[in-house]
């Protein structure tokens, strides 16, 4: 499977379950805009059977080499971005993973059970990043828990391996250039923002401007029967050049945080 092959999946996969996404990209496309990705983002958890190494491997296997890492003390999180060395339209690929030692004898052992019913064969094959939920039909209750402690683990227990969300590159856009404008084009479109530390995360002076939608709620089918839950969001990414004077690449902690909050649950 090679980087298109990779991608065409990851990006079919992630609207078939987020068509809000999709929404999005025509209207843009529709308004003669070229949709470039700025990066892609997966979860996982800090398990070395399924690690940000095992994950990234897929990518570094294709040329991808390490960017830069991050921590989300608050969250309980690591995280590293990957690149494609000379060749500036790639998306960046960021993955994060939870510190599961981190949380309650429940979680661990929940977590360490789940993984436990995977094969080596999954657990080694490149196409484990693209197999969504490899550890069958959830449980409702279990989810419930989850989220108490982590709405992250609780995500990533019910939709596994796929893309968390895209994020469209503003820097590539020409009539929606900023993340003001592309804020208020949404919103004029009906689609809801994720206004946890304020609409848009970043400024100028980080060299890194983002906002995201909310994510989708779609009904997902648990043991118990379905039930209405967040899933996907779409990101937007406006980058600003350095002292060096080449566009940051990197991300930035503090609005990353704000950004994972785009599929909390919003009935607390």
């Amino acid at each position: 499977m090679n980087l298109n092959q990779l991608f065409d999946r990851l990006w079919h996969d992630y609207t078939t379950q987020n068509p809000k996404a999709a929404k999005i990209y025509n209207l843009f496309t529709d308004k003669g805009e070229q949709v470039v990705n700025d990066h892609i983002a997966f979860r996982t958890y800090n398990d070395p059977r399924i690690n940000i190494d095992r994950l990234s491997s897929v990518f570094e296997s294709k040329g991808y080499v390490e960017g830069g890492k991050y921590e989300f003390k608050e969250k309980k999180l690591n995280a590293r971005h990957y690149e494609l060395p000379d060749s500036p339209e790639a998306p960046r690929v960021f993955i994060s993973e939870l510190k599961v030692e981190a949380f309650s004898p429940f979680l661990q052992q929940t977590i360490n059970n789940l993984i436990d019913k995977l094969d080596d064969s999954t657990l080694t094959n490149e196409e484990l990043i693209v197999s969504g939920n490899p550890w069958g039909m959830p449980i409702y209750d279990t989810y419930q828990k989850l989220r108490e402690e982590s709405e992250y683990a609780a995500w990533l227990y019910v939709y596994g391996f796929r893309a968390n969300h895209f994020t469209v590159s503003v820097n590539h856009l020409k009539q929606y250039n900023s993340i003001e404008k592309v804020n208020e084009f949404l919103k004029k479109n009906g689609f809801e923002l994720n206004s946890s530390g304020g609409e848009i995360k970043g400024s100028p002076a980080e060299l890194l401007e983002q906002s995201s939608t909310r994510a989708n709620i779609i009904p997902v089918t648990f043991v118990e029967g379905t039930f209405n839950i967040p899933s996907c969001y779409y990101e937007f990414a406006r980058r600003y050049v350095d002292q060096s004077g080449k566009l940051y690449s990197g991300f930035i902690a503090k609005s990353a945080d704000k950004i994972f909050e785009s599929t909390d649950s919003q009935d607390k």
